[in-house]
Formats: structure tokens, C-alpha cells, sequence
């Protein structure tokens, strides 16, 4: 089984640069942070479905504190730029799992969220969930084709404006 709390891996982008790929660690909070500060308030808004500012103590621990276990969060790292993006899931129910992704906006369009979406795909196959679902506003084109690639289909989900999907891993 893979340890995804130490879990590290290079990869290439389309572009040629390399970027690492690794399980999120509490002294990253200030970076992480200062990503968060590099994105527009229309992408924090496709993230967090509400145009976020700030967060509050309660959310900066709970997107710090992970276990690996039920929460399970990657950054993606470019040697002279730091975190350029972020991606996590958290099991729901077991078996199953939500994601989310964050990239910042000078990096987006360059196959970092795909790249996320690949590692955390992999980590939730090895840790045997079922299924993993993300919910997406539908004016986010370039997510939903992201999640489509990867074979997430359109479902049935609890929110009226945003856009269910689902991917079975079994």
C-alpha cells in the first residue's frame, strides 16, 4: 500500500517543466496561503462556490490538518515558483470520496490539475474507495472537460447549480 502522507513523485508537464507532486505537510500553510493569494476571486469562486476573501482559523486547520487516511491532500511544486495548485479528497461515506482542486491563475491551462487528478485518482484506487465524485459549476468548461477526460460522468447530486460527477474505481 502506498503511504500517502509521505507520498512524492516528479513529473513533467506539457510544457516541459518539471513539477513535484507530493502529500501536503502542516509548514506548508504559509505557502499555501500565499498561493491562495495568487488566484482571482472568479477561480476561488469556482473553488469554493462563494467568492472567498479569507478563511477563518476553523478552515485554515481543516485544509491543513490531514490524515491520510480520511482526508488525503497533494500540492504540486515547481522549483522556482513553490505550490502552484493543490488537490485533495475527503471520504464522504466509505467507499467514497469528494475532490477538489485548486490551481493558481498563472499556472492554469498547463496540466497541473490533471496531473493532481492523476496522483489522487491512484492513492484513492490503492486505498480501495469505489468511488470518487466532485461537484463543479457548470461555467467551469475547462474542469468539467479536465473531469471528463478522466471518465467522470454527469449523476444525479445535491446541489442545483453545480454539475455532479462520478467516477467508479471498482
Amino acid at each position: 500500500m502506498i503511504d500517502a502522507a509521505s507520498y512524492t513523485r516528479r513529473d513533467t508537464l506539457r510544457d516541459g517543466t518539471s513539477v513535484e507532486i507530493r502529500a501536503l505537510h502542516p509548514e506548508d500553510e504559509v505557502e499555501m496561503l500565499a498561493a491562495l493569494g495568487q488566484t482571482s476571486a472568479q477561480s476561488r469562486r469556482r473553488r469554493f462556490f462563494v467568492p472567498k476573501q479569507h478563511f477563518s482559523d476553523r478552515e485554515r486547520d481543516f485544509f491543513m490538518q490531514i490524515d491520510f487516511e480520511h482526508h488525503v491532500a497533494l500540492v504540486a511544486c515547481v522549483d522556482d515558483a513553490g505550490i502552484v495548485g493543490g488537490g485533495r479528497y475527503i471520504v464522504a461515506e466509505p467507499g467514497r470520496a469528494e475532490m477538489a482542486f485548486m490551481v493558481i491563475d498563472a499556472w492554469q491551462g498547463r496540466g497541473i490539475g490533471g496531473l493532481l487528478l492523476r496522483h489522487l485518482i491512484a492513492l484513492a484506487r490503492d486505498a480501495r474507495l469505489g468511488e470518487l465524485t466532485a461537484e463543479v459549476l457548470p461555467e467551469n468548461a475547462a474542469m468539467l472537460r479536465l473531469f471528463d477526460r478522466f471518465g467522470f460522468v454527469r449523476a444525479k447530486g445535491w446541489d442545483p447549480d453545480a454539475i455532479h460527477l462520478e467516477l467508479k474505481l471498482t
